[in-house]
């Protein structure tokens, strides 16, 4: 095996790996014991956002079998430390407590920084609003417990203490969390309602989008026509997995495209007179209270533009 650490110039470290094999064996186990300064965990998060190639085609599934004469190819993306600032930022809260507090993220708010989006994020606003937040997701995205896309708006929890954050993430992955999200899609499905149960993985070529493939995670989206508005339709949409982009991958994948989806769609005027991204908002969070027991229940409002955009389709119908 050959390893040749090399460095490019976005700060990205790049190896190049080739392979001495005498058996398959899955990429991420592989990968684990032959780089130690990386955990199995991290390598399987390079691998879902697209950091991974084999033999120059870009690999979507920790589960995939390498075999020798494979050529594997891993990118880090340099580690940048941000210094978190609190900044007063107005927050719509929903329900809170000692112990975690439920958000109407507005759309247009990132949810926590990254490159490109230093601060001026929901965490921001969090750090100035809260005392303590739960340290899990490291000093980068703490308290987040699960996250929605920049102009996706709508109901989020967010984490006050280890404890209840690990709680809420088990709720989420035993889907004992409800998370129903209302979407005006562009085209009509035929039935009223119905379930989507597609794999979903990095695009093959383009790493900052995702798309139904064979090979990647199971991710299940049930849905249901709330509303026929023409050539446009409301739909509710109830969660079962979490991938990411999951609503906006299943819904364009079935020829029906969030309204005003600049990845997945196509943006038109008749919606963005309204919206500046797609329509599509975070209803309803429900789950058990990490410490009382007690069934919470959310519910956003939808945003003033997307009450707009349903009063004009309305008219138009």
């Amino acid at each position: 095996m050959n390893l040749e650490p090399t460095h490019i110039e976005n700060n990205i470290n790049l190896i190049e790996v080739s392979l001495d094999l005498a058996k398959s064996e899955r990429i991420d186990r592989f990968l684990a014991q032959q780089l130690g300064d990386l955990s199995r965990s991290r390598i399987q998060a390079l691998i879902d956002e697209g950091y991974v190639t084999v033999n120059n085609a870009l690999c979507n599934n920790k589960k995939d079998l390498i075999k020798a004469g494979d050529r594997i190819q891993l990118i880090t993306p340099a580690s940048t430390p941000l210094d978190l600032v609190a900044q007063e930022i107005p927050l719509d809260i929903l329900y809170e407590d000692d112990h975690l507090i439920v958000i109407n993220k507005p759309a247009g708010l990132v949810v926590h920084p990254a490159a490109g989006h230093s601060d001026g994020t929901l965490v921001n606003a969090l750090l100035a609003h809260c005392k303590e937040l739960s340290g899990i997701n490291g000093t980068q995205r703490p308290g987040i417990v699960h996250r929605l896309d920049k102009d996706t708006s709508g109901a989020m929890v967010v984490a006050k203490s280890d404890r209840a954050h690990q709680d809420l993430q088990t709720q989420i992955q035993a889907k004992t969390a409800r998370r129903e999200y209302l979407g005006v899609v562009r085209g009509v499905p035929k039935n009223e309602s119905g379930v989507i149960d597609a794999a979903i993985a990095r695009h093959h070529s383009d790493r900052k989008k995702m798309a139904v493939m064979e090979n990647g995670r199971r991710a299940i989206t049930h849905w249901q026509i709330k509303e026929r508005l023409g050539n446009y339709a409301l739909v509710k949409f109830d969660l079962e997995t979490g991938r990411t982009h999951q609503i906006r991958v299943h819904s364009a994948h079935m020829g029906w495209a969030i309204a005003g989806d600049p990845v997945y769609g196509s943006p038109n005027k008749e919606v963005s007179q309204y919206l500046s991204g797609q329509a599509l908002h975070a209803w309803k969070l429900t789950f058990t209270h990490p410490v009382s027991g007690e069934l919470i229940e959310n519910i956003a409002p939808l945003p003033e533009g997307f009450e707009k955009l349903l009063v004009f389709l309305r008219r138009r119908r």
